[in-house]
């Protein structure tokens, strides 16, 4: 009888690119292929050592001379609203939830394109059609969700779609993969909201954690993440408490030979049990 062994996933390195974050500096990334049988065991065993899904890749920041990108999560147990997020919920109050399959529409898509257009207009999804947009929502080969956020239409029948988040259901937690919204709420927190809400997800589902990407200290577009109680960053290969942010800006740079090289990165990952043959 032929028996197949467990095949350990391939790790890759970016070439360098611009950082979108911090003006100056240069980006690259540790990633790997998301795919097969292993999918969901990989993403939930990765994304607890700091990486990131985008449609069927894993990724993790892996520069050189800079480490200020770090993984954050929310403990959402320990979490608990501030005065200002207790205001964000009660003017968001109008909006109702639903979770579809990862189904792109043209619904979304109108409220992406608005979405970019409004507020990041030069970024690296400005180009982006219909098609790219649904392989964003769609490629996933682990369990996503689509969360809407809709409000009645006063002047006809159906609910009119005011904001949008890709969001992985983990082993431990919620990974909120990307989000959008309708510009016109800007004024009403949109993004904090939809973190909120995602914690109340979280909590009603038994799940400890909610995932949101990276924090960037020194990135104004990074800096709400760390207005939120009970949130934790990946640093060093540990998930610590974010109490002091400001304990966390002295690290963005780094002599090279304090980053070790790729192959050290990689041999240092925990896999899957089912990787691991």
């Amino acid at each position: 009888m032929r028996h197949s062994l467990p095949i350990a996933p391939q790790f890759y390195v970016t070439a360098p690119q611009p950082c979108p974050y911090l003006d100056g500096r240069v980006e690259r990334k540790l990633f790997t292929a998301l795919q097969g049988e292993s999918a969901m065991q990989l993403n939930d065993t990765l994304s607890r050592q700091g990486f990131r899904r985008s449609q069927n890749v894993l990724y993790r920041p892996s520069c050189a001379e800079c480490n200020a990108c770090m993984s954050a999560r929310i403990r959402v147990d320990d979490f608990k609203p501030t005065r200002s997020q207790k205001r964000v919920l009660k003017r968001n109050a109008d909006l109702t939830r639903r979770a579809t399959a990862p189904w792109a529409t043209e619904e979304q898509f109108d409220l992406f394109r608005l979405y970019l257009e409004t507020r990041h207009a030069d970024g690296g999804m400005a180009d982006m059609d219909i098609f790219e947009f649904a392989a964003m929502i769609e490629e996933t080969p682990i369990r996503s969700r689509v969360i809407e956020y809709t409000t009645p239409d006063p002047e006809g029948t159906e609910d009119l779609l005011k904001a949008v988040c890709l969001t992985d259901v983990l082993e431990d937690g919620l990974s909120m993969v990307y989000s959008f919204f309708d510009p016109d709420r800007e004024k009403f927190s949109p993004g904090t909201w939809l973190i909120l809400d995602h914690i109340e997800i979280a909590r009603t589902a038994g799940l400890p954690y909610v995932y949101l990407g990276y924090w960037v200290p020194g990135s104004p577009k990074m800096d709400y993440k760390a207005r939120f109680p009970a949130l934790e960053v990946y640093r060093n290969g540990t998930w610590e408490p974010l109490d002091d942010p400001a304990a966390f800006t002295e690290e963005f740079e780094h002599h090279p030979l304090a980053s070790d090289p790729i192959a050290e990165q990689v041999a240092k990952l925990t896999l899957p049990d089912v990787m691991s043959g």
